[in-house]
Order: C-alpha cells, then sequence, then structure tokens
C-alpha cells in the first residue's frame, strides 16, 4: 500500500480525517481459492430469505448496504432487493428511513439516509470508477451526528461494487462542495480511505499514523451477531498486513462496546505476502480447548487483512506452520480463501 496523504476533514465525529491516494483500491475478488461464507445463490434462495422476513419481493438478489446499529456504529448488512439493471441505485434507495428495507434490517439497525430521500440516479465513471450520485433535496435533512455516517454508509455501500472506487454526492443535480448542516468538505470524490467508525487513540498523531480497518463483533438484542469494521488509526507502520493482525489480537476498544474476535492469548508468530497470498501463521495459542480455531476469528482475519490489502487478494491461515487448520465451523481452511461476496447475511 503505498504512502498516504494526510488532509483534515471536518467531520462531526471529533476524527476528522481522510485518506487521499491514489494507490489503493477494492477490487473484485477472483474467481479461484476458496470462498468464506459464501452467498446465498439464484432468485430461488434470495426470494427464500424474502420471504422469511415477511418480505414480498418479485424477483430478488442479493446486495451488501451499510446502515446504524443501535449502539451507533455504521455496518454492513446483506438484504433482498428487488433485482434490476441498476442495482447500485437500488442498494441505495434501500437506505433510505422509511424505505423498502422495513422489516429487512435486523433488530436495532436504522436506515442512514434521511426519510423522503429520492436517488435521482447514478453514473458510473468507468474509465475512473467513480460513482456520481444525485440525490433529492431530502438528502440534506438529517441530524449533525450524522452526518459523517450517511458518508461512510453511502461511500461503503456504492464501492461495495466493483465496478467503484470512488463516489461524489449531487443534490438535484448540482455537486456538493460540502455537507449542509457540519460542514463536512467534499471537494474530492469519496473512497474506502475515508475510514468508517473510525478511532483515534490519544496516543497517536494523525500526521504519523497508518490507518487499519479491523472487523469485530457486536450483537444485538434478538442475539444476532455481526461483524463491524473499525478504523483504527497506529503508530505509522510499513508492515499493514502484522498491524492488522496484532490489532485484532490486542481486541477493539473496550468503552465502544464491541466484542474481541481472538481467542484470549492468541499469538501471532509471523506474517508474510507472496503476490496475492498473505500467509498468517499462529501459535496453537489461537486454539480453543477442543483444538479448533474459532470461526469467527479466522472470518475476522480473512475480512480485515482483505480490507486494507485489497479483495483480490488471499489469505493463507496456519498454526505452527501447519495449513491443516480445522474450525469450529468446520470450513476448511487448508488452501488460501478469498474474501466472500457478502457481510452479514440476516439469520431468518
Amino acid at each position: 500500500m503505498k504512502p498516504y496523504k494526510w488532509t483534515r476533514l471536518a467531520a462531526v465525529t471529533g476524527i476528522g480525517v481522510m485518506l487521499v491516494t491514489s494507490g489503493c483500491s477494492v477490487l473484485k475478488p477472483k474467481e479461484q481459492s476458496q470462498p468464506i461464507d459464501p452467498p446465498q445463490a439464484g432468485s430461488d434462495a434470495a426470494a427464500t430469505s424474502a420471504k422469511a422476513a415477511g418480505v414480498t419481493i418479485a424477483n430478488p438478489m442479493q446486495v451488501t448496504v451499510y446502515a446504524k446499529d443501535e449502539k451507533g456504529f455504521v455496518a454492513p448488512i446483506a438484504i433482498q432487493v428487488e433485482k434490476t439493471e441498476s442495482t447500485a441505485k437500488r442498494a441505495l434507495e434501500y437506505m433510505v428511513e422509511g424505505g423498502p428495507s422495513q422489516g429487512q434490517l435486523p433488530a436495532g439497525f436504522v436506515s442512514l439516509l434521511p426519510k423522503g430521500t429520492q436517488v435521482r440516479g447514478i453514473n458510473i465513471v468507468k474509465d475512473q470508477k467513480l460513482a456520481i450520485v444525485d440525490f433529492s433535496k431530502s438528502f440534506t435533512d438529517y441530524n449533525l451526528q450524522d452526518e459523517r455516517k450517511i458518508l461512510e454508509a453511502v461511500t461503503w455501500t456504492l464501492t461495495g461494487f466493483p465496478t467503484v472506487e470512488k463516489v461524489q454526492i449531487r443534490v438535484e443535480g448540482k455537486a456538493l462542495k460540502e455537507m449542509p448542516v457540519g460542514g463536512t468538505p467534499l471537494d474530492e470524490p469519496l473512497s474506502r480511505l475515508m475510514g468508517i467508525n473510525l478511532e483515534k487513540p490519544e496516543s497517536v498523531e494523525f500526521g504519523q499514523s497508518t490507518p487499519v480497518t479491523l472487523y469485530f463483533l457486536n450483537q444485538n438484542q434478538a442475539d444476532y451477531k455481526y461483524y463491524v469494521p473499525v478504523t483504527r488509526l497506529i503508530q505509522r507502520t510499513d508492515n499493514v498486513a502484522e498491524a492488522v493482525i496484532k490489532q485484532l489480537i490486542a481486541g477493539p476498544d473496550a468503552k465502544k462496546g464491541l466484542a474481541a474476535v481472538m481467542t484470549p492469548g492468541a499469538e501471532l508468530l509471523k506474517v508474510s505476502k507472496a503476490e496475492d497470498i498473505i500467509t498468517v501463521n499462529f501459535s496453537d495459542k489461537v486454539l480453543g480447548p477442543d483444538k479448533k480455531a474459532p470461526a469467527e476469528a479466522l472470518k475476522a482475519v480473512v475480512l480485515s487483512l482483505t480490507e486494507n490489502a485489497g479483495a483480490s487478494s488471499k489469505v493463507q491461515i496456519l498454526v505452527n506452520g501447519d495449513a491443516k487448520v480445522s474450525a469450529t465451523d468446520n470450513q476448511n481452511y487448508a488452501k488460501p480463501v478469498t474474501r466472500p461476496a457478502t457481510v452479514n447475511q440476516v439469520k431468518l
């Protein structure tokens, strides 16, 4: 990953930072290797899922949208939407408060786009991988504390599509130079480099830091467990992959209410990278009493590493140098695995 150039983002969260670089991108996963958590395939599975949720959707398909949970985190949720030529536009329509996603989001989740918002259109500039989205005037009617969350939700939803890496926002056909309530600047296209659910430890200075996005766990009152991406600023490092694993082992900020994913006492032996494969070697302390690695931990490792290295990367997990790693969900990690196509499928 190329060096970052930092610019301050006058965001309303108190962590106003945005990364500006052309060196990082979110790429389409390759066909080879073994995916984890394969998505439901085909319209039949999607229709069954939608029916179980009490929602009638003709010709459904699955997309990942970002919504706000009851603790205020912006998190991905895989839902069913009506199949259309403009899937990205339909995904945003399902992110409008009071819109068609009602009944599909897990308990405690709320849509972030203001009520009444209409998606007037999306133009994908293919050679720039830029999505220009045009909202109606209602998009500007939101609470101050949700300003950055709205930008994160829109940006991360659209950049989840392989043809999009950057997002530009318009309202009624006119480009927004800044958000109307808190003044967050929009003079440059947004990308995942802006981070999500940002954390800045007091000991870390903006100009001497490296951002890493980590996946921890949360759970709602209905016992639905889901991953939450958190972008944490750490002391500047060139070995991002190693830093990611060490931060996963360190765990979430105790004040934020997220749950750790790694086994207590988990120990990293080595991280290496060859071409598009990141190899992570743990000691056997990563295993539970049953000599199996927690499935949630291994999935978080894959999600976190591919988020930072690019979704086309693959992850090989070893324990004491052995690739024959058994997970608690019986998932086979003997071969490198790719990033899952969807995260946080709704349990119906």
